[in-house]
């Protein structure tokens, strides 16, 4: 099979129902509709083989997760998807696996309406790269550099469950098969929180996603906004595979484990009920954590307001 017959065959599909793009796959470059009034939201992913996940992972869940993380970032910004291009290196045509990969791909590209417009594949080891579009209009995306002194930080769904199962995975230590298979699902299926980022645009004062840990990916928020915070380590809503672990790890995972895709936001005080309001119109769960406060850092404390010590770093890809 060669390139452009794995193109037509696996990646192609009949013109989108929005037509957002007026000339997709098969030209040099693809070509957008642009909208008076939007800004354009643009952010990309790579997901390398033994790094990012293991050899031999399942091809449909990789093709989800693969859309998933970079759904997750225009879900950050409050965008709404448009369209996205794959770069894809593979070390051979495997049809099974193409197959696979392509209906996870789209069957959630289809659930945000987002349309594959381009992209290139090559030969070499297995390398998926996206690179997405999003629109908002001008002036509401969330932003990194916008929290303010005194603002609740709040975190959408659960935490810690990816980690959880990414331990067991590696022979950090043992569980039962129930539980195991339970923190895979956030592993492998992350669900992007984009109606969440929709609705929050113009509550929330800055929002990111957390890919890396909580604590590490809060930081680029304090460092943007120049600002610090105080977070209460046990108000963290841990995954139900997770509530049963030892405090310990429970605090770990959910504080810095990685992989959770879930929005960590900021807003006003005087913004709780419309927080809460958002959430239950995007049928998402949230849950208020802490608060930025004026000195730099992150403090952690327990629920009876007690400093927790702990020694904890989130994700480094050069680690």
């Amino acid at each position: 099979m060669s390139e452009f017959d794995l193109i037509a065959h696996y990646f192609v599909r009949p013109a989108h129902p929005k037509n957002r793009a007026t000339l997709g796959i098969g030209d040099d470059c693809a070509l957008l509709l642009q909208q008076d009034g939007m800004q354009t939201a643009i952010s990309s992913d790579m997901l390398v083989e033994d790094r990012h996940f293991f050899a031999g992972a399942d091809a449909y869940k990789l093709g989800h997760k693969s859309l998933a993380v970079n759904l997750s970032d225009l879900a950050a910004m409050g965008a709404e998807p448009v369209a996205f291009t794959l770069a894809l290196s593979l070390p051979s045509a495997d049809e099974p696996w193409l197959a696979n990969f392509s209906a996870g791909l789209f069957a959630l590209a289809d659930q945000h309406n987002c349309e594959l417009i381009g992209g290139d594949t090559t030969k070499g080891p297995l390398n998926i790269c996206i690179t997405i579009f999003g629109q908002a209009p001008i002036g509401t995306a969330l932003r990194r550099d916008t929290a303010q002194i005194g603002d609740d930080i709040w975190v959408s769904g659960t935490l810690g469950e990816a980690r959880l199962a990414l331990g067991a995975m590696r022979k950090e230590y043992e569980l039962d098969i129930a539980t195991l298979s339970a923190a895979a699902v956030r592993l492998y299926t992350p669900q992007p929180r984009v109606t969440l980022g929709l609705a929050l645009r113009g509550i929330a004062h800055s929002a990111l996603d957390i890919s890396d840990g909580l604590v590490g990916d809060l930081g680029h928020i304090l460092k943007k906004s120049g600002v610090g915070a105080t977070l209460n380590v046990d108000a963290l809503p841990a995954g139900a595979a997770l509530q049963n672990q030892p405090k310990e790890l429970r605090r770990r995972f959910t504080l810095a484990g990685g992989d959770d895709y879930e929005l960590c936001f900021t807003a006003p005080v005087s913004k709780r009920e419309a927080v809460l309001g958002a959430a239950l119109a995007a049928d998402t769960n949230v849950t208020r954590i802490g608060v930025i406060d004026e000195a730099p850092g992150t403090r952690l404390l327990d629920r009876d307001g007690q400093p927790v010590d702990l020694k904890i770093a989130s994700f480094d890809h050069f680690a």
